[in-house]
């Protein structure tokens, strides 16, 4: 695998069939992580079978080679954080950020901006494909301070600071 790209699910703050049907891993409000139905391996090289995707098919364009990671929440948000009831909560992005470096480790994924971004960011630099115009991920509800523009530098420094500080 070469990258990972983070999500928002766009829906509560707890899992449903489609979060597990579109991404390698969930995670809900209080942190947990849940598998999605696919294993990370399938996206190696992505293949459908009558029209029906048989990996992750998080982000179109992107998906070959790709982790999906997706944090549960943020429905109806368009711009406004209180557009949503289900803002991401602080425990769940940490956990994002931790699980991210633990899934750098693990294969080898160095932090870049172009191994370890969000679906937005990736959109924005893939103009030719459906992610483009992806607001996931441009807000963090419990560090508002980020601006949107800044928001996948400020995962990467915190996936590097998991790095750095896990066993």
């Amino acid at each position: 695998m070469k990258r990972i790209i983070l999500h928002w699910t766009a829906g509560t703050n707890f899992p449903n069939t489609t979060d597990l049907r579109h991404y390698h891993y969930v995670i809900d409000k209080g942190g947990k992580i849940t598998e999605g139905f696919f294993l990370v391996s399938t996206n190696e090289v992505c293949k459908s079978y009558n029209n029906k995707a048989l990996y992750a098919a998080h982000t179109g364009g992107g998906n070959t080679g790709s982790i999906g990671v997706a944090v549960c929440g943020m429905a109806d948000y368009k711009g406004k954080l209180s557009d949503t009831k289900f803002p991401l909560t602080a425990v769940q992005v940490e956990r994002m950020f931790s699980f991210t470096a633990e899934l750098c480790k693990k294969y080898g994924i160095p932090v870049t901006p172009d191994t370890v971004l969000t679906h937005y960011e990736f959109g924005k630099s893939h103009p030719n494909t459906s992610s483009f115009g992806k607001i996931d991920i441009t807000i963090l509800p419990p560090y508002l301070s980020v601006k949107p523009t800044e928001v996948g530098d400020f995962i990467r420094k915190k996936v590097k600071w998991y790095l750095k500080n896990s066993k």
